[in-house]
């Protein structure tokens, strides 16, 4: 087992009130999908900032790449990790002080890591596949199809969006049960991804170039 060292360097506390992806709970779910399934209401978050250059040294499988947070509890949340090397699972530790919480299978070669509110997506660059696992024990929903080779996820507060390298497109699914809903050619070895509100933007590795969904 590899130890990874996570490195925090903050110095403030703020308050912030926000709408999360510009949704409230009011807002109508997609077709089949009910609204408790996209949890994205407004809210008001503290955030408390620690002392500079705290770091601490934590355990993970093999070769962790992809990360991230959960946020289901406020100060005792999550840290989710992608392992490969083999490992094909993903690492489940406690945010507050690292504590392992458990280790769960997914596809081969797990890259990116994103979390939708209640759940973690996982996408699986050599399954050509997105695992989805219950954030609150670790519970494979569902394993769903996408592109060849994919890397990272963005979600826009209803849908997945998964950058393919080997097909050079995203493909976009459902959050609420993994339905696709379209394929986009983007350019060449699309691999980070992000939402802004209204657009997916996504970073085209060999092309040089980022493309605006």
């Amino acid at each position: 087992m590899r130890t990874s060292r996570i490195v925090m360097s903050f110095a403030a506390t703020s308050v912030l009130a926000f709408p999360l992806f510009g949704q409230n709970s009011a807002a109508a779910g997609s077709p089949g999908c009910p609204v408790a399934a996209i949890p994205n209401v407004n809210q008001l978050a503290l955030l408390k900032w620690f002392n500079a250059n705290v770091s601490a040294s934590l355990p993970s499988g093999d070769s962790p790449l992809g990360m991230a947070f959960d946020g289901s509890s406020m100060w005792i949340a999550n840290i989710w990790v992608a392992n490969q090397a083999g490992a094909n699972t993903v690492t489940k530790l406690r945010a507050r002080d690292g504590a392992l919480l458990g280790t769960f299978a997914v596809g081969v070669n797990p890259v990116g890591v994103t979390f939708d509110g209640s759940s973690v997506w996982v996408a699986n660059q050599g399954s050509n596949t997105v695992t989805k696992l219950r954030a609150a024990d670790g519970k494979v929903l569902g394993t769903f199809s996408v592109g060849s080779k994919p890397q990272f996820i963005a979600f826009d507060g209803e849908n997945m969006w998964v950058t393919n390298q080997g097909t050079n497109n995203v493909t976009k699914l459902r959050a609420c049960d993994g339905a696709r809903l379209g394929t986009f050619a983007v350019g060449q070895l699309p691999t980070g991804i992000a939402f802004d509100g209204a657009n997916v933007w996504v970073a085209n590795n060999s092309s040089g170039t980022v493309s605006k969904l």
